[in-house]
């Protein structure tokens, strides 16, 4: 079998609280194991961010006060190879670099797959996977920019702490949104290219064809002639 691995990114802002609204409500990630070279993370490595069954009522404070949430750049972990760093160990190597090992290899997972979207992008996601997998979805995509993280309210302050919890996020965003616009005008650079093609194509065939019936109506009319010279 062929697998074709594809994944869509989200604006950082808007995922994180997106997944604060998520645990408010009660979600939790208990069934996760999070194994990474064979193993799970020991409760040293990765400490729990509430002592209940769930996490839910907390405020958007909490959620940000916490030091191993793992909503913090979630995307950039989800996307590299964890292995490089040690996994959850965060003893392994010093942090600047455990997150430069981290974003670099969620980079190049990233460009290496067969397809990805942004959320931010439907349609011109749509596009890209129907071309890229020479298949149609049954119905368009429809563009919502009303979303529960959309209706949270916040002040710059807020806005500018979430952004800096989830600054590796950022900068692959950053990346990917530059990768996929790039990769959208060469596919509709390429389109416009093969409609030209078959235009030129489907004007050369209607030239021809011209010139078949004109030689053919020249020669009718030479053979007429001829014919009834002969008559006379």
């Amino acid at each position: 079998r062929n697998f074709y691995y594809i994944t869509i990114l989200r604006d950082p802002v808007s995922r994180y609280l997106s997944e604060w609204r998520h645990v408010q409500r009660g979600a939790t990630w208990k069934a996760s194991l999070h194994v990474c070279d064979g193993r799970s993370p020991t409760s040293e490595e990765l400490p729990s961010c509430y002592t209940g069954d769930d996490w839910s009522g907390c405020s958007l404070q909490e959620f940000m006060d916490c030091p191993y949430n793992l909503a913090n750049n979630r995307q950039v972990r989800m996307l590299s190879d964890l292995s490089l760093v040690g996994c959850y160990n965060l003893s392994v190597m010093p942090e600047e670099q455990r997150n430069k090992v981290l974003l670099d290899s969620a980079k190049e997972n990233l460009k290496q797959m067969a397809f990805f979207g942004l959320t931010e992008f439907q349609r011109k996601t749509q596009y890209l996977f129907e071309k890229t997998f020479k298949m149609n979805f049954i119905s368009p995509f429809t563009q919502y920019n009303s979303t529960r993280a959309s209706s949270v309210e916040l002040d710059e302050q807020t806005q500018q702490r979430i952004k800096a919890l989830n600054f590796l996020d950022v900068e692959l965003y950053d990346y990917a949104k530059d990768l996929f616009l790039q990769r959208y005008q060469y596919m509709r650079q390429k389109e416009h290219q093969e409609a030209r093609r078959k235009r030129q194509e489907q004007r050369k065939i209607l030239r021809a064809r011209h010139a078949h019936l004109r030689e053919q109506s020249e020669n009718g009319s030479s053979t007429d002639y001829i014919g009834n010279v002969e008559r006379w």
